[in-house]
């Protein structure tokens, strides 16, 4: 982890986050088992940052600060949706750390969400901050508040249990858009890809509310209408409907390039016919990192 200097005064609070988002994102979506779900983790630790930026006083290492307030953040969320696993106290024990070939940093760096959701959450972390993000043993110590030791348990059990995850056959079933999510996403897809914007409109609420994730927020379709009108200025996307993580939503890809993978998604509302939220990932295609998609 790259230490961002920090004079006697304050860090630039403001450039940190912006320069950071796409790393805690990444650290969000592994811990909670989602890239959307990380997202909203990812928000409450960014407010929670800057909320404590000013009574934090001197922070020696700014990095490392962000990713412990996400990590808690991460924690508060498992804890909300019952699904964090009892924190057992890990056995103290003083154990080398293998050092990683480049194929096995490769392989646990692109493990899938969902797999690293069956680790107890000391091991997900640990093995997260050092394989995924190359924090150093003392980095996760800090950020996990825990002794050396009990750092170097989890990473050996976590990249333990990985291994033998790795061997056990996939018997995923591939999900599919149900008939009336294709029909209504197609409308949408069909309208948006032929430029025809006043049609889009036609079909979004009066109080259709957007969220340009990492950007701005716009409330009312005079507001939304200015964001279709952005979207007819460029020509760098193309529409097709899918699934992300099981939700309906929009994959947005290069038109240049036929057999490329998704750029980022976007993920619509409805209330009573009509288009009621959009989620747009256009400025946060870090979003996208790690995620199970299909079309």
């Amino acid at each position: 982890m790259t230490v961002v200097p920090e004079s006697s005064a304050a860090f630039d609070i403001e450039r940190l986050l912006v320069a950071m988002r796409p790393r805690l994102h990444r650290y969000c979506a592994r811990m909670v088992g989602s890239v959307i779900d990380g997202e909203d983790v990812l928000q409450d630790a960014l407010i929670k940052a800057v909320e404590a930026h000013a009574a934090a006083g001197n922070i020696g290492n700014p990095e490392g600060w962000l990713f412990r307030i996400a990590h808690n953040t991460a924690l508060d969320f498992l804890r909300r949706r019952h699904r964090q696993e009892a924190l057992r106290s890990v056995e103290e024990v003083d154990m080398m750390v293998d050092q990683l070939d480049a194929v096995a940093s490769r392989q646990i760096a692109a493990t899938s969400l969902r797999t690293f959701m069956r680790l107890p959450v000391a091991q997900r972390s640990s093995v997260i901050l050092m394989d995924v993000l190359g924090c150093s043993l003392n980095e996760i110590c800090e950020i996990m508040a825990c002794s050396l030791p009990a750092a170097k348990a989890a990473l050996h059990r976590g990249r333990t249990q990985l291994r033998e995850i790795a061997d056990e056959p996939e018997d995923t079933p591939q999900q599919r858009l149900s008939d009336a999510d294709r029909a209504r996403l197609g409308a949408y897809v069909a309208h948006f890809n032929a430029r025809d914007f006043d049609a889009i409109r036609a079909m979004i609420a009066d109080d259709v509310r957007l969220d340009l994730v990492s950007k701005s927020r716009l409330n009312g379709k005079a507001e939304v209408s200015r964001y279709f009108g952005n979207y007819a200025k460029v020509s760098d996307w193309r529409l097709v409907p899918g699934l992300v993580e099981g939700h309906p939503a929009i994959l947005v890809f290069d038109p240049n390039e036929l057999d490329g993978a998704p750029k980022y998604f976007m993920l619509l509302g409805w209330a009573a016919g009509k288009v009621a939220t959009i989620r747009d990932f256009r400025h946060a295609a870090y979003a996208i990192d790690g995620a199970e998609y299909s079309v």
